[in-house]
């Protein structure tokens, strides 16, 4: 017999602090070999000089695992995508662009729930406590800027679904059912 919805909710939202440690240490070991970095410690140095390339694959890693598990645990859950919101082009260009501690995700369901807002919250709070173990940083409580979309967003460019056909600022979809 399978355990009630509430019941679901409750594990996942308890395995959230988990699978976010799983999925740092994950993005951590795909940055390293993208890299061709000799373990944590090298990707840790990388971070804390503001290098963007490791800090892009890190992003993309954890990324990936959060879209995975999010997929898995919400049927509705239709696509996921990374974007980046904190610099301008040119800032970019110029490398002036500061080093961002959140990730910027997309996330595109069949309906908005109260579910997902839960699981999207829990997931947050368990990034930001990976992140602040892998940076040896305390006091970070959010790492996590997840917009959910439906099909109207997307239909009617709204929000953020007008990014999904942006000529400009296209995110990267990083999972899709």
């Amino acid at each position: 017999m399978a355990p009630a919805p509430a019941q679901n909710l409750e594990f996942a939202l308890a395995d959230a602090a988990a699978l976010a440690q799983a999925a740092m240490e994950q993005a951590v070991d795909f940055c390293a070999g993208k890299m061709a970095l000799d373990g944590r410690a090298a990707v840790q140095a990388h971070l804390r000089q503001g290098d963007r390339v490791a800090l892009g694959y890190l992003s993309y890693g954890l990324a990936e695992r959060a879209a995975e598990w999010l997929g898995a645990w919400d049927h509705d859950v239709k696509a996921v995508y990374l974007f980046d919101c904190d610099a301008t082009p040119d800032d970019v260009c110029f490398g002036e662009a500061k080093q961002p501690e959140h990730l910027h995700l997309i996330v595109w369901t069949m309906r908005k729930t109260g579910a997902l807002s839960s699981m999207l919250e829990a997931l947050d709070r368990g990034l930001a406590q990976a992140w602040a173990g892998l940076m040896g940083k305390s006091g970070l409580t959010t790492m996590l800027d997840a917009q959910v979309i439906d099909d109207a967003d997307v239909q009617n460019s709204l929000d953020c679904g007008a990014l999904l056909s942006s000529l400009h600022t296209r995110p990267l979809r990083i999972w899709e059912r």
